[in-house]
């Protein structure tokens, strides 16, 4: 792809490096509470705050977009940098705007060209420009963030991931070479700040579209909130295990929209034969999750938004080994339970302190997306949010 060049962090790094950083990065995340209760606080404290801004729009149509990325962007900051970010910060108004321009360049044709023929970067001139100017920003508020840490880090109280990441270094300065260096933790700290906030509030942006567009599925999960959860408590992943319909819903909508079609590179450890191809060891690859999600032999009318699809005859809940949106294998999501437990609460809190109402007659709200080549993002649309 494209960003292959940075060869640096998790997502494009390969070898002894990705090994190390993953497992790294996995163990210092679960430290700090990724899929434990301490996390699950902080995500509700961001769904009060979340609320409170959409309260703001005072009921008028507004394009969800911005908000919706500043939640799940201040869970991550939360881990990374210790601290969240007010909705009004001019830094976070800056970091948001690049995220959002970067997943439009990325969605566009010519990124794909250039990921097909990436020679072309070095002939044309294009967006992709763009995209490493923005990247090359993110990078320098990152590494003014690490130089912060540095002077005032406490090798015996560590606050956040970027804390452990020095220490680990301090730990391993005599091992040569090393793949824990200050370079890595740049683009480490970029990879979880760019995948903790645009999968995720892509994925909610896009739900509350579907949510527009079929007014019966709300309807039905907004009786199961007032059931369970109620109007005068913050939901809590315990209260999944009695919504099955509304865990349905949040799979269903991840299924549909197939996010991500063709999954993060992955490379064959050895020769392999596939199909009657033959796939020589060290050959990049792209897994297709689009032939899994949208399989019709799992998935009766893999077209149709349905949250049926995971609710068996009783309407309980039903798992399905096809859904794979956070990829598989070795290199699945890092922040799969973070993502998980995020777009539950994040979207129970919302339709349990509002109901959505569109602009235009649901009937003609397309949800198909502009483009589906590196990533499905969902049609601009205007909502309003009407406190209930």
């Amino acid at each position: 792809m494209i960003l292959q060049c940075l060869a640096k962090g998790i997502i494009f790094s390969n070898g002894k490096r990705w090994m190390e950083t993953r497992r790294f990065s996995l163990m210092t995340l679960r430290n700090f509470g990724m899929g434990k209760r301490s996390i699950e606080d902080r995500i509700q404290e961001e769904a009060r705050c979340l609320v409170e801004e959409l309260r703001k729009t005072n009921a008028s149509p507004c394009d969800p977009t911005f908000i919706l990325g500043c939640a799940p962007c201040n869970v991550i900051c939360s881990i990374i940098f210790q601290n969240r970010f007010d909705y009004k910060d001019q830094n976070f108004l800056n970091l948001m705007e690049k995220f959002s321009e970067n997943i439009r360049i990325q969605g566009t044709l010519w990124i794909l060209i250039c990921n097909t023929f990436p020679s072309l970067l070095d002939y044309f001139p294009g967006i992709h420009n763009k995209l490493f100017k923005n990247i090359a920003s993110l990078k320098s508020y990152i590494t003014e963030k690490i130089k912060e840490h540095q002077e005032s880090l406490d090798i015996n109280n560590p606050r956040d991931f970027i804390d452990c990441f020095l220490i680990k270094m301090e730990q391993e300065k005599h091992i040569q070479p090393s793949e824990f260096t200050i370079e890595n933790l740049i683009s480490t700290v970029s990879d979880l700040f760019i995948a903790g906030t645009e999968t995720t509030s892509t994925t909610l942006r896009y739900g509350l579209l579907l949510l527009l567009k079929y007014p019966e599925v709300r309807a039905k999960v907004q009786e199961e909130i007032d059931r369970v959860v109620g109007r005068h408590r913050s939901p809590c992943m315990q209260d999944r295990s009695f919504m099955p319909y509304t865990d349905a819903v949040v799979h269903e909508i991840q299924r549909y929209i197939d996010l991500v079609p063709n999954s993060a590179p992955h490379a064959v450890t050895r020769d392999i034969k596939f199909r009657n191809y033959l796939i020589p060891k060290g050959t990049t690859i792209f897994p297709s999750l689009t032939s899994v999600l949208h399989d019709d032999k799992e998935f009766p009318n893999p077209e149709m938004f349905d949250p049926g699809h995971f609710l068996d005859e009783s309407g309980n809940f039903k798992k399905s080994d096809y859904f794979m949106p956070f990829s598989t294998g070795k290199r699945i999501c890092v922040g799969e339970s973070l993502a998980r437990m995020e777009l539950f609460l994040f979207l129970i809190t919302i339709l349990q302190n509002f109901n959505l109402k569109s602009v235009v007659d649901p009937k003609d709200l397309d949800t198909t997306p502009p483009n589906s080549r590196s990533l499905s993002l969902p049609p601009s649309y205007r909502i309003c949010f009407i406190p209930v």
